[in-house]
């Protein structure tokens, strides 16, 4: 049997979007591994999703999840489905509000001991997690590249340390520009990914929404800066970063490559704030549209 080659793990969430002006968008299929597995997705990869579902999911959503990704491995708990108000203003600050009472069991299941013996032989995998659970899933994985996107909620001024101690476990690290400079105490992205560097890490894509990402690699000279690709209509930014740590593990493993890493996570980026919710890469002609992405970004940033 061969190995799986792409696995996320991360939390399936069910989003009550409201935005600025007052609009809301209700029971929307949302959560970190969600979208980050949408992204893997986009390069006709059905990725296998590590996340935990609860009791009083909507069928349809449901019915959305096996078909786009490999459900083999979800554990089903017997506790209500966590749910999440997001709640944006103007500035583009969002606000998570869970709107159950165990929301905890979801954001940690399952463990690094609970992952199957089948899926441990993976290729590449993405983990959104806090660094003490990134580093035993490193463990159990051995010897895949593991893009580590650390939770939001960890990354505090309190956790440098913590960050620190596990960047050199991690094959490729993604924090986003805010979060990594609230952790650092820093504000320009230049610093920021050279302190990362300097910690260890060995690839950072330091995601900046619509400033695109700032990427570099241990040991070759200079930063690279990848542009958001423009899109017709931006519909809803969240999950977009999520989507971008996807692609770029995608475009890791084919290639090796940072430069054409980063465009695959561009891409995958650019889809998600198309959509209300997770992308969806079945529309009608969504790989051409893809392609032209790609091509997009590869005379913009000239290799």
């Amino acid at each position: 049997m061969s190995p799986i080659e792409f696995v996320c793990v991360g939390s399936i969430i069910i989003d009550d979007i409201v935005y600025p002006d007052g609009r809301t968008d209700m029971a929307v299929l949302g959560g970190g591994v969600t979208h980050c597995a949408a992204g893997v997705a986009v390069w006709d990869v059905r990725p296998t999703v590590l996340a935990s579902i609860g009791t009083g999911l909507p069928p349809e959503i449901q019915a959305r999840l096996e078909r786009d990704f490999d459900l083999t491995y979800v554990r089903y708990l017997d506790l209500p489905q966590i749910r999440a108000w997001q709640v944006f203003e103007w500035d583009g600050k969002r606000s998570e509000i869970f709107r159950v009472e165990d929301y905890h069991s979801f954001l940690i299941d399952p463990l690094p001991d609970d992952v199957p013996l089948a899926v441990r032989d993976a290729r590449a995998v993405t983990v959104l997690r806090y660094a003490d659970d990134f580093l035993r899933f490193r463990e159990v994985f051995g010897a895949a590249t593991i893009l580590w996107e650390p939770d939001q909620y960890f990354m505090v001024p309190e956790n440098l340390a913590a960050l620190q101690a596990a960047l050199p476990k991690a094959d490729i690290v993604s924090p986003n520009l805010l979060e990594a400079g609230l952790t650092y105490g820093e504000k320009e992205p230049e610093t920021i990914l050279r302190r990362m560097l300097d910690d260890g890490a060995k690839v950072v894509a330091l995601r900046m929404g619509e400033l695109g990402s700032l990427v570099a690699q241990q040991g070759v000279p200079g930063f690279l800066h990848i542009p958001a690709v423009p899109v017709p209509k931006v519909i809803d930014v969240t999950g977009a970063g999520n989507a971008y740590c996807g692609g770029f593990l995608v475009g890791w493993q084919r290639t090796h490559d940072l430069r054409l890493a980063s465009f695959y996570g561009a891409v995958s980026a650019s889809f998600a704030i198309e959509f209300v919710g997770v992308l969806d890469a079945t529309i009608q002609n969504f790989a051409h549209i893809r392609d032209q992405r790609l091509a997009w970004l590869q005379s913009q940033v000239p290799g």
